[in-house]
């Protein structure tokens, strides 16, 4: 019975919240299958025992569905990570996570915040874009696995 209503739930849109210690394992699972080189179980529960990262999760029932991590530094911050299950991809959950990061990030004191993004990963791009993100400078060569992709930094300002 417990299954069958674990599964029903699960259907639904994932719900958003504060990640912790105890997500670090499924975080990194995600993270493994989103990027060329993933992020350990320990790297990730490192970061999240920082008191200057800020992560967030998308569940469905057990089942990670995506994240954001991020660091600040007084008023500046730095997303770190975005990533969403393949299967929950083109259906407006990054933007939700991204929405929900920035607010919390705005409401502790972050006046700007910056990240990194491979130049040829046109979603990243096009989410960013549309969150009011806009270039501020170019690493080339920056991505191994990208044949030496550049990294576009993009910020957004909070206020």
């Amino acid at each position: 019975m417990i299954g069958f209503l674990t599964r029903l739930f699960a259907r639904g849109e994932p719900t958003l919240s504060e990640a912790s210690e105890r997500d670090a394992a499924a975080i990194a699972r995600l993270h493994g299958a989103s990027f060329h080189r993933g992020w350990s179980d320990g790297e990730i529960e490192q970061m999240l025992r920082d008191r200057h990262v800020l992560a967030h999760r998308a569940s469905s029932g057990r089942s990670l569905r995506g994240f954001i991590l991020s660091r600040r530094v007084t008023d500046e911050a730095e997303i770190l990570s975005v990533a969403v299950a393949a299967a929950q991809r083109g259906k407006g959950l990054a933007r939700r996570l991204l929405d929900l990061h920035l607010r919390r990030l705005a409401g502790l004191g972050a006046r700007a915040v910056y990240l990194e993004v491979d130049e040829g990963n046109t979603p990243a791009l096009r989410l960013y874009r549309r969150a009011g993100f806009r270039q501020v400078g170019r690493r080339p060569g920056y991505y191994e696995s990208s044949q030496g992709a550049a990294a576009l930094v993009l910020r957004r300002d909070l206020v």
